[in-house]
């Protein structure tokens, strides 16, 4: 790469986030993303990573909505409040590219991810059946999250 230490680039980025997804993802319900995936999502119009060192968000915008694809805080950084602050500047990126609204999809047996962003302002819009596959072959339903921009953040 011209002037870039590898690690920044394009590869070095979704090589970053498919490895804090790993570690965030590890339990046995859990299916991590592949660095193919994070290339693969990455190269889409809209979408965009809000980074720190020990987690990041990923989020896309269409229009005037935005969704968060996913959230992945390191088990060893988690309860600092690092996955707040990770949603807010998320959501702020997200209205300063046109989005009025975000949705995300969250497991319903999550409880610490609905307790964050419902704290974050997100309320219930929806429901959706066997939305996620496990690791373990199982499924599980998600709960679709909706906040309205056009109200203050909390």
């Amino acid at each position: 790469m011209t002037g870039e230490d590898a690690a920044s680039g394009p590869a070095g980025l979704a090589a970053r986030l498919a490895a804090i997804h790993a570690a965030a993802f590890a339990g046995p319900h859990d299916a991590p993303w592949s660095e193919a995936a994070f290339t693969a999502l990455l190269e889409q119009p809209g979408v965009f990573p809000v980074e720190a060192t020990d987690g990041f968000i990923l989020m896309r915008t269409v229009a005037d909505e935005a969704e968060i694809l996913t959230l992945a805080v390191r088990p060893a950084a988690r309860r600092a409040g690092l996955g707040g602050r990770l949603v807010g500047e998320g959501v702020r990126a997200a209205a300063a590219r046109g989005a009025v609204r975000v949705f995300l999809e969250v497991a319903e047996d999550n409880a610490a991810a609905r307790a964050l962003y419902a704290r974050a302002g997100f309320t219930e819009a929806g429901r959706r059946p066997g939305y996620y596959a496990g690791a373990d072959g199982g499924r599980r339903d998600a709960l679709l999250l909706a906040l309205n921009l056009a109200t203050p953040l909390p």
